[in-house]
């Protein structure tokens, strides 16, 4: 029997995932991102709904996920970004029949070692190219030594070629995301002469959805899979309704009572009343994943009506002024993100409290999805 320290909960619309990624274009061009349990949208769920529209392929973050998808019967090509640290990991990889990422000269023995030590006749492999991220991987002039030292391992089939754009996502760095490429087509090149049926992979969701789709090769779509714009915030926003957010966040209105004016309500005595209001209690706090920093700056929905969040997040608790709507009542819900809005309003979503917080809707997805009982629609 498992325990919940909290009534809120997070809401999945599965169906807004299958509507985002057929928004991706075909499932044979894509590789969609589902790492750190989907951005907190819940690992196999969100695989089982992908797979049911036609994924071949998933990008996750470690090969612990890439086995827990082949636990629960999953057949796509599954390639773990983060690469195989220990031989726990490359066994798994071997083991499990993923696609291991190489990301230095050291990996290729590794992974030879753990096909053979599983008697893989052939292991797929995936081969990390450094364009300019500064994070994993080879330098594009290492692609000929790189491609002669796989040359000596049979049991290692290079089936990917993979780098990540850093900047793809702002227009303002386009001559970057054109060096990159431009790099990543080098490396390409030279692993081609030997093996020439390597398949590319650049994209992510920003390029998957702009001008530097043509040249990304399969696509590994994230933040767009579950409702975010990646152009946001850069003038080249995609246009509404384009996609989708799939999570919502809803906690339980506790109580509602008069605050008098002159009266202060949480910690630190931050919020007094100007006038006599009526305020509501709801069951979210930084416990939930919704951060102390926005005290007083962030509205959530109420009976399909924005109302102001008033003093000091709690733990588990926050407040709100619901004077506008002396309808309100306990057990209503308060919706921190998503949520039905009445005409004239708009749901609060992951994008406009990541601009709050000076952070990105990454963030707030993966925290509150882990944070939050979850629930499919």
């Amino acid at each position: 029997m498992s325990c919940t320290f909290t009534p809120a909960f997070c809401r999945i619309d599965l169906a807004a995932i299958r509507r985002n990624f057929h928004r991706m274009g075909s499932p044979a061009d894509l590789m969609p991102v589902i790492k750190s349990d989907a951005y907190g949208h819940g690992l196999l769920p969100v695989a089982r709904v992908l797979a049911e529209e036609g994924a071949l392929r998933f990008a996750v973050g470690t090969a612990d996920e890439g086995a827990e998808l082949r636990r629960a019967g999953m057949g796509q090509e599954i390639v773990p970004l983060m690469g195989c640290l220990t031989g726990d990991d490359w066994r798994t990889a071997a083991a499990c029949g993923l696609t291991p990422l190489i990301t230095c000269f050291d990996d290729i023995a590794a992974a030879a070692a753990a096909a053979s030590a599983c008697g893989a006749r052939r292991l797929p492999v995936a081969l990390k190219c450094d364009t300019g991220m500064g994070r994993l991987g080879f330098a594009p002039e290492d692609a000929p030594a790189l491609a002669e030292r796989l040359r000596a391992h049979p049991a290692l089939a290079p089936r990917l070629a993979l780098s990540h754009l850093s900047s793809v996502d702002m227009p303002t760095e386009d001559a970057y995301t054109e060096m990159q490429i431009r790099r990543f087509e080098r490396f390409l090149a030279g692993l081609r002469t030997a093996f020439p049926d390597i398949l590319p992979s650049l994209g992510n969701s920003a390029a998957t959805l702009g001008p530097a789709r043509q040249r990304s090769g399969i696509c590994r779509p994230g933040l767009a899979l579950y409702g975010g714009d990646p152009f946001a915030g850069t003038g080249r926003e995609l246009a509404d309704g384009s996609l989708e957010w799939a999570m919502s966040i809803a906690a339980p209105i506790l109580a509602v009572h008069p605050l008098r004016a002159g009266e202060s309500v949480s910690y630190g005595r931050i919020f007094t009343a100007p006038r006599d209001m009526r305020v509501a209690v709801a069951a979210a706090g930084y416990a939930t994943g919704y951060a102390r920093a926005l005290s007083g700056r962030v509205s959530l929905l109420v009976r399909g009506r924005r109302v102001p969040q008033v003093g000091r997040i709690c733990m588990s608790m926050l407040m709100l002024d619901v004077s506008a709507l002396p309808e309100t009542t306990r057990g209503d819900l308060a919706w921190a993100l998503g949520g039905p809005a009445e005409p004239g309003d708009r749901p609060v979503d992951a994008q406009e409290l990541a601009q709050l917080l000076d952070t990105i809707p990454y963030e707030i997805l993966c925290l509150m999805g882990a944070l939050n009982p979850r629930r499919y629609v």
